[in-house]
C-alpha cells in the first residue's frame, strides 16, 4: 500500500514538473517572438522585414527541442555527452541577448532587466527540471534494486519455509500413520461398548419422545386457547375505537356545520378587519366551506389576498379552527384540539 502511495505521488510530481516547466517553456517563446520581433525587423532591409519573426522562432524551437530530449534521456537515465549542455546553453544566452537587445540599445535598464526574466527563467527552470528528473530517475533505480532484493529474500526464505513444511508433512504422515492403527484398534473395542450404550439410549429416547410429545399436546393447546382470547381481546378494543372515531368525526363534523351556518348568517363588515383577526376568519371559513366571496364580506379584505389565503391554507394538511371575534358578537365557539385536528 505504502509502495502503491509512493508511486503515485512520483507520478503526480512528474506531471506537475513536466506542466509547469512547458507552461514556462511555452509563455517564454511567445514572450520571446512578440519582444524580439520588433529588433530584426528594425535591423531587416525594408523588403526583408517580413523575416523578422524567423529567427526568434528558430532559436524557440532549440529551446524547445533541448527541452523535450532533456526530459526524456532524464526519464531514460541516459546521458547526451557534452553538445546538448552547449546547445542548451547557447540557446538560453542567444535568447537572453534577443529579448535584452532592443532595450540595450536603447539604455534602457529596467527594459532589460525585465525582458531577461523570461529568459534566465526558461534556462533555469530547464536546468532545474533535469535535475529533478536524474533525480527522480535515481531514486526508482534505488527503490527497483531494493525491491529485487526484498523478492529475492523473499523467495529464498519461502524456498526454506517450502523445505521444512516438506520435512513437517512427511514426519506427520509417520506420525498420523501410527496413529491410525491405534485408532482402528481402539475403535474396535469400543464398538462392542458403543452399541450396548446406544441400544440403552433408544429404550431412553423413546420413552422421552413420548413423553415430550404429550407435554407438547398440551403447550400447543394453552397457546390456542390464550391466542383465541388474545384475537377476541383484539377485536373487541378494534371496535371500541372505531365506536370512538365515528362519534369524535360526528361532534367534528356538527362543530363545523355550526360554525358554517354562524358563519353565513355573520352580518358583512363594513371596514377590513385587522390582518390577525382576518387570517383566523378565513382559517375558519376554509374549514367550514365558505366561498371566497363571503369570506371577503365577513373580513372587508380584498377578493385577491382571500383567494391567497385559501390557496395558502388549501395547501396545508388540514387547517384547525380558531374562535375569531365577529363584530357586535362574542367569540365563535372553538372545538377543543382532538376535533380540530
Amino acid at each position: 500500500m505504502r509502495a502503491s502511495t509512493n508511486l503515485e505521488q512520483i507520478r503526480s510530481a512528474e506531471k506537475a514538473l513536466t506542466v509547469g516547466t512547458w507552461t514556462i517553456t511555452l509563455g517564454a517563446v511567445l514572450y520571446s517572438m512578440l519582444t524580439v520581433t520588433p529588433l530584426m525587423s528594425g535591423h531587416t532591409p525594408e523588403g526583408w522585414r517580413w523575416t523578422a519573426p524567423i529567427l526568434p522562432l528558430v532559436v524557440d524551437a532549440a529551446v524547445v527541442i533541448v527541452v523535450r530530449m532533456d526530459s526524456t534521456l532524464a526519464r531514460l537515465d541516459g546521458d547526451g555527452g557534452r553538445w546538448p549542455v552547449v546547445l542548451r546553453w547557447m540557446t538560453g544566452a542567444m535568447t537572453v541577448l534577443l529579448n535584452v537587445g532592443q532595450s540595450a540599445l536603447e539604455h534602457d535598464a529596467v527594459g532589460v532587466a525585465v525582458h531577461a526574466v523570461a529568459p534566465l527563467l526558461l534556462i533555469v527552470t530547464a536546468e532545474t527540471s533535469l535535475a529533478y528528473r536524474r533525480a527522480i530517475a535515481a531514486a526508482l533505480a534505488a527503490r527497483a534494486a531494493r525491491e529485487r532484493d526484498e523478492r529475492a529474500e523473499r523467495e529464498r526464505s519461502q524456498e526454506e519455509r517450502r523445505q521444512r513444511e516438506r520435512a513437517d508433512r512427511i514426519a506427520e504422515y509417520e506420525r498420523a500413520d501410527r496413529a491410525e492403527r491405534e485408532r482402528r484398534e481402539h475403535d474396535e473395542r469400543m464398538a462392542d461398548k458403543q452399541r450396548e450404550h446406544e441400544e440403552r439410549l433408544a429404550r431412553e429416547e423413546r420413552t422421552e419422545q413420548a413423553r415430550r410429545e404429550a407435554a407438547d399436546r398440551d403447550e400447543r393447546q394453552r397457546r390456542q386457547d390464550a391466542e383465541r382470547a388474545d384475537r377476541e381481546r383484539l377485536e373487541r378494543e378494534a371496535s371500541e375505537r372505531e365506536r370512538r372515531e365515528r362519534e369524535r368525526e360526528r361532534t367534528v363534523e356538527q362543530d363545523i356545520e355550526r360554525l358554517r351556518q354562524k358563519l353565513l348568517s355573520a352580518p358583512a363588515v363594513d371596514e377590513r378587519l385587522p390582518e390577525e383577526q382576518a387570517r383566523l376568519t378565513v382559517q375558519n371559513c376554509v374549514v367550514a366551506r365558505i366561498p371566497q366571496r363571503r369570506a371577503a364580506e365577513l373580513t372587508g379584505w380584498s377578493a385577491g389576498w382571500i383567494a391567497n389565503r385559501y390557496q395558502e391554507l388549501r395547501a396545508a394538511e388540514r387547517p384547525a379552527l380558531h374562535a375569531v371575534p365577529a363584530r357586535g358578537d362574542g367569540p365563535t365557539t372553538r372545538p377543543t384540539e382532538e376535533q380540530a385536528s
